[in-house]
């Protein structure tokens, strides 16, 4: 019966990880900008639902509504007000990358000043836990987490292989030039692929809340599966990271038979550094977004 729990949590956890590393994957596939901010933007949409909701006592959707809208804003505001100069005036992957860590650090100690470094949780009737037989229990987190995230992806595959917009975003990493030769301008799409990358770890974020809890550190978990699953499922490949988001959960879970749980992150560091060794290009290694 613990190999059976531990797989129902392996599977939460998954597809969790999968919409994490479905966003990175994606804004990282399109505009070649490592976004280690990715992980602050997790941890603000989190802490405005948590703010919202569990301390301003608003309804569930307004909560979500503004974690939305909070995590919009704040990929915007980062590709248009500091990668984008960033990438004017001088163009370099690595500075790029340092001002995103930058950014990151700062959020982290924001909100640990405003709301203090400790675990905060959501509680919400979602949360409880039911016994399905003797000792198996599953909540209806984990079934919302799945919906979630076949949801979200099955849209963003949609969006992403039917619409113009979708195609255009897809060739922004390889030719820039080509697209503006069909009107659409480089710069916009950009802006549209962080709000869409933004916008998919909100979910996972509200419900991490109101299964595991939350600390300010938590972004730098979020970045490691992010990277984790990129590599794993293969740079750019969006069924690549929902798949190893998927198996890293999985396995993380599957560890604690045999393992503290201090021991998670060790586990994808091994995951991932087997992965560079035996398959570099991980399942699905290709170099444009699919």
């Amino acid at each position: 019966m613990l190999v059976v729990q531990l797989l129902i949590n392996g599977i939460q956890s998954g597809a969790l990880y999968a919409l994490i590393a479905v966003g990175f994957s994606l804004i990282f596939g399109c505009t070649r900008i490592f976004h280690f901010a990715h992980g602050a933007t997790f941890t603000i949409a989190a802490y405005i639902f948590y703010y919202l909701y569990s301390m301003a006592q608003f309804h569930w959707a307004l909560a979500v509504l503004a974690s939305t809208i909070g995590a919009i804003i704040f990929g915007v505001v980062l590709d248009k007000w500091i990668y984008a100069p960033i990438q004017r005036h001088e163009g370099s992957f690595f500075t790029v990358f340092v001002a995103s860590l930058g950014i990151g650090i700062i959020v982290q100690n924001l909100i640990g000043m405003i709301f203090g470094r400790g675990f905060v949780s959501v509680a919400t009737p979602l949360s409880e836990s039911i016994e399905l037989m003797p000792g198996l229990f599953i909540a209806p987190l984990s079934g919302l987490a799945v919906i979630c995230m076949l949801v979200f992806f099955f849209a963003l595959q949609v969006f992403l292989n039917r619409t113009h917009i979708g195609i255009a975003m897809r060739a922004l990493s390889e030719n820039p030039a080509l697209v503006r030769i069909y009107g659409l301008n480089p710069r916009h799409l950009s802006t549209m692929v962080f709000a869409i990358g933004s916008v998919l770890v909100v979910p996972a974020a509200i419900l991490t809340g109101a299964s595991s809890g939350l600390n300010p550190a938590i972004a730098h978990h979020v970045m490691l599966i992010s990277l984790a699953a990129t590599i794993v499922g293969g740079v750019g490949s969006m069924k690549g990271a929902a798949l190893a988001g998927m198996l890293l959960g999985i396995t993380e879970n599957f560890a604690l038979i045999y393992l503290g749980p201090q021991w998670s992150e060790a586990v994808t560091f091994v995951m991932l550094f087997l992965f560079i060794l035996l398959r570099p290009s991980g399942f699905f290694g290709r170099e444009i977004a699919t």
